[in-house]
């Protein structure tokens, strides 16, 4: 049995983890609600612009001279997976959901025969896939540095993704991320941003417009095309911003809260075994008293 100094350290040591995790727990919390808006304020526009390439997608007549990046190159051969995690730990499961789905992805793209390549972004979601995939691994971004994600950073890993394009790297390339709906429910995606799914067109009327350009057409989605890229993996990124506070909030809690059940259990275990050794101590002294 541990002794009362060491259960005093213990004790000690517990407190100030949990003096920790709460202080985390606050700053994700504050954290969490510039993230969650950024993320809501996002979504509009992301969603829009790939209902466009959508659009047009589906009414395209010559898919042979249409641009490579609206519908592929036709084949199903090669795939870029674009895996985006975070930087930083102490977040839950919020790392390891996104890599388990990419994982499962991985197998699936390479039972079929298929070639596989792979960018990670964040640090943490590249030390879980080079495990088991690391030579697939071509490109990895860390944004460690940066104090807050910008369309900036989501430009850098676009252009990335369309120069491999070019130079017929893959046919597919899917990107990895949590899709944020509550400070509890962080759900994995994979979506499909070369070419763009038809299927992922929302079932609305409204939507299916016949589009006049001015000026040219490919002149428009020349500079369209490329954006959309980058405007996807920034939603992407905004949506791991959320997620990942989230899931550090909802972490650093139940840590908080254990540490507290900890603590408790410690405490009646020092006070059991200084009872303990205060009976043994008056004990020890009647018992001698006795013998006088």
């Amino acid at each position: 049995m541990p002794s009362l100094d060491d259960l005093k350290k213990r004790i000690k040591s517990v407190k100030s983890t949990q003096k920790i995790t709460k202080a985390m727990k606050m700053v994700a919390a504050a954290k969490l609600r510039k993230a969650q808006e950024s993320a809501e304020k996002g979504r509009p526009y992301s969603q829009k612009m790939q209902n466009i390439i959508l659009n047009l997608t589906k009414s395209i007549n010559d898919p042979q001279n249409a641009p490579k990046l609206l519908v592929g190159t036709g084949e199903d051969k090669k795939y870029l997976c674009v895996v985006l995690t975070a930087d930083r730990g102490l977040c839950g499961g919020f790392n390891s959901n996104i890599c388990k789905l990419a994982k499962t992805n991985f197998k699936k793209i390479l039972g079929e025969g298929k070639e596989l390549n792979i960018i990670t972004v964040g640090s943490k979601g590249h030390d879980q896939i080079k495990r088991e995939y690391e030579k697939y691994v071509i490109k990895k971004f860390s944004f460690k540095d940066k104090k807050n994600i910008s369309f900036n950073e989501a430009d850098e890993v676009g252009k990335e993704i369309i120069s491999l394009f070019n130079q017929n790297k893959f046919d597919k390339c899917i990107i990895f991320y949590n899709n944020f709906k509550n400070v509890i429910t962080q759900i994995p995606q994979a979506q499909q941003i070369i070419p763009a799914e038809t299927k992922n067109l929302k079932e609305n009327n409204n939507e299916n417009f016949s589009y006049e350009f001015e000026p040219e057409e490919d002149e428009i989605l020349e500079d369209l095309l490329p954006k959309n890229i980058s405007t996807q993996v920034f939603k992407a990124l905004l949506e791991n911003a959320a997620s990942e506070q989230g899931s550090r909030m909802t972490a650093m809690d139940n840590a908080t809260r254990n540490a507290g059940d900890l603590v408790d259990k410690l405490t009646i275990d020092y006070n059991r075994s200084r009872q303990a050794s205060i009976t043994k101590e008056l004990i020890e002294i009647i018992s001698g008293a006795e013998s006088l």
